[in-house]
């Protein structure tokens, strides 16, 4: 799939806005890439994940787990392509923990996300994995918008999308996205 068909899905959909966002790391952003938009159709999260899927497919792994809330059904999606278990970690008192699952020793798990910019959630799930007793085999992700400027997760990242996307922080906006009123539509 290639760069202009997968961007080509999210203007279909309306799932690239424009205009002044708060993403959830505090920086401010022109672009927002809202993935629920995206893939509440589902023959569109089938075909998107299944492409993420398919640059996975040789990498050895036992399970799939993604960050809530916007991984879940991205991490659905790819460990179903995958033919593997999906489980997840969910927030509690503003970080991320696992509840609902157990994670067994040695397991290796690719952890899914819908889009990362500093990889703040992605980090916190590989450091459970590891507390967990488990192996980090790879992350993949739909969307990269961090130019390059993400966490070494010590293992392969995977993505369908690489944009180095303008981010700036609050004290730094230019005068443009100044006088523009700012929202927060990604999770909390």
């Amino acid at each position: 799939m290639t760069n202009d068909e997968i961007l080509g899905f999210f203007r279909s959909t309306g799932a690239l806005l424009n205009g002044h966002f708060v993403l959830r790391s505090g920086l401010h952003s022109r672009e927002f890439f809202q993935c629920a938009l995206l893939l509440q159709n589902p023959r569109i999260a089938e075909t998107v994940c299944a492409a993420l899927a398919a640059k996975l497919r040789g990498i050895a792994c036992d399970s799939v787990i993604s960050p809530a809330l916007g991984g879940i059904l991205v991490g659905h999606e790819v460990g179903r392509a995958l033919d593997k278990r999906h489980i997840f970690v969910e927030k509690d008192e503003g970080k991320l923990v696992l509840r609902r699952f157990g994670i067994g020793s040695g397991e290796r798990f690719i952890v899914v996300e819908d889009v990362v910019t500093r990889g703040g959630r992605v980090q916190e799930t590989v450091d459970i994995i590891r507390a967990h007793g488990g192996e980090v085999a790879a992350v993949a992700t739909i969307v990269d918008r961090s130019g390059g400027n993400r966490p070494n997760y010590g293992c392969p990242f995977v993505s369908l999308l690489e944009l180095a996307v303008e981010t700036f922080a609050a004290d730094q906006l230019p005068p443009d996205l100044a006088a523009t009123p700012a929202v927060k539509p990604g999770s909390k």
